[in-house]
């Protein structure tokens, strides 16, 4: 039987000095972390909206500019590909929303994560009137 609290001390390290990555460990992030990110990260983009979940390629439910976005990344190593569903403010130019919302996500998702955005795929479903991202008035 050993006694209590005989492991030897563990050393600090001195500052600055520096240690190997397999010392460090790893990290991963799941796909599902970064789309999530990315699905947040898109809303904060002038003139974007939601999309309706699909199952097999149709909507269920309304296209609404409230829901949210609909992302799928592939993370690959230090890179992650992003597919991205959305809807836009009409008549907002939807060439430029798109290029808009695609550097905001590289920009967000690699300060966020520290991956590398490698295309960022952007589906438009549904362009909604300025007056439907407002809300109701009651």
């Amino acid at each position: 039987m050993s006694a209590v609290g005989t492991a030897p001390p563990v050393q600090p390290r001195a500052p600055g000095s520096s240690t190997t990555a397999s010392e460090r460990g790893s990290l991963t992030i799941a796909n599902g972390v970064v789309a999530r990110i990315a699905a947040r990260a898109a809303t904060e983009a002038r003139g974007v909206g939601g999309s309706a979940h699909r199952l097999f390629g149709v909507p269920v439910g309304a296209e609404r500019a409230g829901r949210d976005v609909q992302v799928e990344a592939t993370v690959n190593g230090a890179t992650v590909a992003l597919d991205v569903r959305l809807s836009m403010t009409y008549p907002m130019p939807v060439r430029r929303v798109a290029e808009d919302v695609r550097h905001h996500l590289s920009g967000r998702v690699r300060a966020l994560t520290g991956l590398i955005v490698s295309r960022v795929e952007i589906t438009v479903t549904a362009l909604h009137p300025q007056a439907a991202t407002t809300g109701r008035v009651r």
